[in-house]
Formats: structure tokens, C-alpha cells, sequence
């Protein structure tokens, strides 16, 4: 099974190419919200993305900007402006591929099947966690929000990572150090919470407050 995330504000042509992929096999969500594409890609975890360049708000090649801050996942463009310029700007900005409209859905589906052929036997893989706007892309340990880069130490990503992959539960502080230091051994209780207060201290300074939430006598969370 692989997944399938469309960025289009043409419903009917969103519904149809939605629909046919799904006979494929393929598991499909159109986005709706076009003022916060990045929610939908966090959440989703697509393994393709289809993305009109004209689109409400923002237009495409802000998006793939984005996405291409946090994540290799590949990115077909259609649209019906199919000249030589919003092609090399298709593929400048992060593109792996364009596709004018109007399109044969046969077309369409032989180009998707390739390219994941293409991407998933070289291994990328795409794991980006979301909360309020910040993105972590576990796989390089970058978080990114409001379209700046945060730097994280290792302790402080391993936190965030444990965090937000069980976000809106509460993690204890001894699950916590386990993770951060793999081992069953004492550990200062201390350190744990001078990492904690650091990591903190710049998502208050990168506008994100009260990121990571304290549960007396329970652990953290975020929620």
C-alpha cells in the first residue's frame, strides 16, 4: 500500500484522480486546508505528492519548498500552465516531475507508479512529525518552524522525538531517560530536567510556549 497526499483546489479533478489511484491500491487524501498544506503532509506521511502549482493562498512551489525543508518524499506537478518556464521552476523548486493538464489518468497513474518505483528502491523515506506548526523530520533530527531551522542537541531531539510520537499522552521521566541514554543504570534525575528546561527555553525563543507540558508527579507531554 502506498499513499498518495493530492494538493489541488479543482474538487472535481481532486475527487476523479483520487478515485482512480484507489483502484490502483493506492490510499489517497486530497487536502482541503490550503492555508496549512504542511498539516495535512505532517499527519498523512505521504509517500507521493500530486501538487497544482495554482492554489489558493499559496501557490504550489511554496509548498514544495517546504516540504523540501523537511523531507525528500517525491513530487509530481500538474498543471495547465505547461510552458517551458513553470516546467524548469517545476523542477528548480524541488520537483521530480510535470504533468499538463488535461491529463489521462492512465498517464498520470504510469508516471506515479514509476517514480515510486524509482524512489522506494533506493530507501527515502519520509518521517516528519507535526505539533502546532513545528516540524521534526526524524530522520536528519532538524526541526523547523515558521520557516527557520532550530538547532536541537542530541538530548534535546531525542525528547522532542519521544514526545511527539506519543503526542497527547504522558510520557514518564523514566521512559524518557531510557531513551536518552539506553541503559537501565542510575542516572541523575537532574539531568533530565536541565535538558528539558533548555529545549524549553528555545521553543519559547522561536515563539513556540508551553510546547512541552509538565504532569506533576507524571512526566511530559505535548498536547
Amino acid at each position: 500500500m502506498y499513499k498518495i497526499l493530492i494538493v489541488e483546489d479543482d474538487m472535481v479533478i481532486a475527487k476523479t484522480t483520487k478515485e482512480y489511484i484507489e483502484t490502483w491500491g493506492g490510499i489517497v487524501k486530497c487536502v482541503e486546508n490550503f492555508k496549512d498544506v504542511m498539516s495535512d503532509f505532517a499527519e498523512f506521511r505521504p509517500e507521493l505528492i500530486l501538487m497544482d502549482v495554482s492554489l489558493p493562498f499559496f501557490n504550489g512551489y511554496h509548498w514544495c519548498t517546504q516540504i523540501r525543508k523537511v523531507s525528500k518524499v517525491p513530487i509530481i506537478f500538474i498543471s495547465s500552465t505547461s510552458d517551458d518556464m513553470n516546467i524548469i521552476m517545476a523542477i528548480n523548486m524541488g520537483g521530480d516531475d510535470f504533468i499538463a493538464k488535461p491529463f489521462e489518468l492512465t498517464v498520470l497513474m504510469a508516471k506515479v507508479q514509476a517514480l515510486l518505483r524509482r524512489t522506494y528502491d533506493f530507501g527515502i523515506q519520509n518521517n516528519v512529525l507535526e505539533h502546532r506548526g513545528a516540524l521534526l523530520n526524524v530522520d536528519d533530527a532538524t526541526l523547523i518552524y515558521n520557516e527557520e531551522k532550530i538547532d536541537l542537541t542530541k538530548n534535546e531531539f531525542k525528547i522532542l522525538n519521544v514526545l511527539l510520537k506519543n503526542k497527547g499522552k504522558v510520557v514518564s521521566r523514566e521512559d524518557l531517560m531510557l531513551n536518552l541514554w539506553e541503559t537501565d543504570s542510575f542516572v541523575d534525575e537532574n539531568t533530565l530536567t536541565v535538558n528539558v528546561a533548555r529545549l524549553r527555553k528555545k521553543l519559547e525563543v522561536s515563539e513556540l510556549p508551553d510546547f512541552i507540558k509538565t504532569k506533576k508527579g507524571m512526566g511530559y507531554l505535548v498536547e
